[in-house]
């Protein structure tokens, strides 16, 4: 069993993806979602609705409703969904369509 290098796997750590619940974002924040940790039905259904893995949505509010740009539609969901919604912030240069 070889072991990995130090330097390679600090490397390795920086390239993984920070990813966290949408509903711990910061309003106006892009990110890209990851992935739905919900049953099968409603992962579907939020599939339906647009919240599609490797989709890019900008969060726009955060009171007792999360509303969120996706595909160039202010959608609205409960607190709860956006617990299971997983996403990772997206850098500067990449912007929501």
């Amino acid at each position: 069993m070889s072991k990995k290098p130090l330097s390679e796997k600090v490397t390795q750590e920086r390239e993984r993806p920070f990813i966290c619940p949408l509903s711990q974002m910061r309003a106006g924040t892009a990110c890209r979602i990851k992935q739905l940790c919900a049953s099968p039905e409603i992962a579907h259904r939020l599939r339906e609705m647009g919240f599609c893995e490797e989709q890019r949505i900008k969060l726009l509010s955060q009171h007792h409703n999360v509303i969120c740009q996706v595909c160039n539609a202010r959608l609205g969901i409960s607190a709860e969904l956006a617990e299971v919604i997983w996403v990772e912030p997206l850098q500067a240069e990449e912007k929501v369509a």
